[in-house]
């Protein structure tokens, strides 16, 4: 999946757009007259005048009060061109330091990506952290997202296999060690950049994150980390034989994919983390060998979903995770060889989808779940001997409905329905115990 980048907005364009002197004088001369007038009117009104004595002589004392207005309104004209003049010279600075700013940073970010391009790997260290160290300084947001843009499109490049440590390759098995350590090098700083706080130095939470199709090794710690804007994208990336840590993570807001993605060795972490405004795809996901862990994670906003993803192999952990406000769905997953847990989960409002899933192999357990609000819908599911259980669950609200699915009725699901069947779960016909 490649990213769209959407346009970015800024508080200051980094334009130079000024009126005319002659135009910023108008303006600023009429709206100094108008509110003059309106204090003026305002004190009159508050001192409560009811007329002005007129004489026919103008005497000393009046004439050198109109001689000290004049001056006072030469001088008041004069600071306002002064002040219109200094905020003129203050805008051009500005630009002008702007500019400034933004020509060493293209020449700082032409530098580091010739780093990038050694074939020295410590050089390629060196134009890592220049990158970073850039994305820090940036003077705007489209000058930081750039130099992330930049470290991403490294991790996506293909690389040659590990040749292994043997007599005849261990220059070349040395050399992709080597490289291998600049690539875990950015997905560590990655990690510690999401987790600094939005708005402080150094934090490049809401920026694009984009890790489409890149082959996970290694171990890469986003733990703690908030994406609460942008997009984040892991779709077809490949974790193997690594330990990827996303416990205690918030997605609060934007969207974050792993559709297509293939979890095929190693441990990935998401217990304690919290699902509450992000849509979050795990669409077509392959997990074929890992371990994963959801326990504890809170889904309480916004859309996840594994629609049509495979679980073939390792265990996917759901124990007591909450579903209280997301929509979770599975529809059309297969289950043929993982083990996957929703022990002591918490079903209390959020509507989970199963329709037309597959459960023809492995063991997917609900074993003592709480079912007390929401709607979890099993529609059209195929379900196979001693794949699914139900043992001790619990139905004390909302509705778990069975319609049209097919094969025998789940482990432990008639006993733990008991006499609420009729009214909070549906069970297909051929499931209810024929009357005495």
């Amino acid at each position: 999946m490649t990213l769209i980048r959407r346009p970015r907005s800024t508080r200051d364009d980094r334009e130079l757009r000024l009126w005319r002197v002659g135009r910023a004088l108008t303006v600023t001369f009429a709206v100094a007259v108008l509110v003059a007038g309106g204090v003026f009117y305002g004190l009159v009104a508050l001192l409560d005048f009811r007329e002005i004595d007129s004489t026919a002589k103008l005497d000393a004392k009046t004439l050198f009060d109109l001689v000290k207005l004049s001056f006072g309104v030469v001088a008041g004209a004069g600071a306002l061109v002064a002040l219109v003049v200094a905020y003129r010279r203050q805008r051009v600075d500005k630009a002008g330091a702007h500019r400034e700013a933004t020509r060493l940073h293209t020449e700082r970010f032409t530098a580091a990506v010739e780093q990038l391009g050694s074939d020295s790997p410590a050089v390629r260290l060196g134009g890592v952290h220049a990158l970073a160290g850039l994305a820090d300084d940036a003077p705007d947001d489209s000058l930081r997202q750039t130099c992330v843009d930049v470290l991403c499109a490294y991790l996506q490049l293909p690389f040659t296999p590990d040749p292994g440590d043997v007599p005849g390759h261990r220059e070349e098995h040395h050399r992709y060690l080597a490289f291998r350590k600049v690539r875990h090098t950015i997905l560590r700083l990655i990690g510690d950049h999401y987790r600094r706080p939005r708005g402080t130095h150094r934090s490049w939470q809401g920026c694009d994150l984009d890790l489409t199709g890149v082959t996970i090794d290694g171990n890469m710690d986003f733990s703690g980390a908030n994406f609460s804007g942008g997009t984040v994208s892991f779709g077809g990336a490949v974790f193997s034989d690594s330990t990827v840590d996303f416990e205690g993570t918030t997605f609060s807001g934007g969207t974050v994919h792993f559709g297509g993605a293939e979890f095929s060795g190693g441990l990935v972490h998401f217990g304690g983390a919290e699902f509450s405004g992000s849509a979050v795809g795990f669409g077509g996901a392959e997990f074929s060998g890992s371990t994963v862990y959801f326990e504890g994670a809170t889904f309480s906003g916004g859309t996840v979903h594994f629609e049509s993803a495979v679980f073939s192999g390792g265990t996917v952990y759901f124990n007591d995770a909450t579903f209280s406000g997301s929509r979770m769905r599975f529809s059309h997953a297969t289950f043929s060889g993982s083990t996957v847990h929703f022990n002591d989960a918490a079903f209390s409002g959020s509507p989970m989808g199963f329709s037309g899933v597959a459960f023809s192999g492995g063991r997917v357990h609900f074993n003592d779940a709480a079912f007390s609000g929401g709607l979890v819908y099993f529609g059209h599911a195929t379900f196979s001997d001693g794949t699914v259980h139900f043992d001790d669950a619990t139905f004390s609200g909302g509705r778990v409905r069975f319609d049209d699915a097919t094969g025998p009725a789940p482990d432990g699901l008639l006993a733990s329905v008991g006499p609420s069947a009729s009214v909070m779960v549906t069970l297909p016909s051929a499931w209810l115990p024929s009357p005495a």
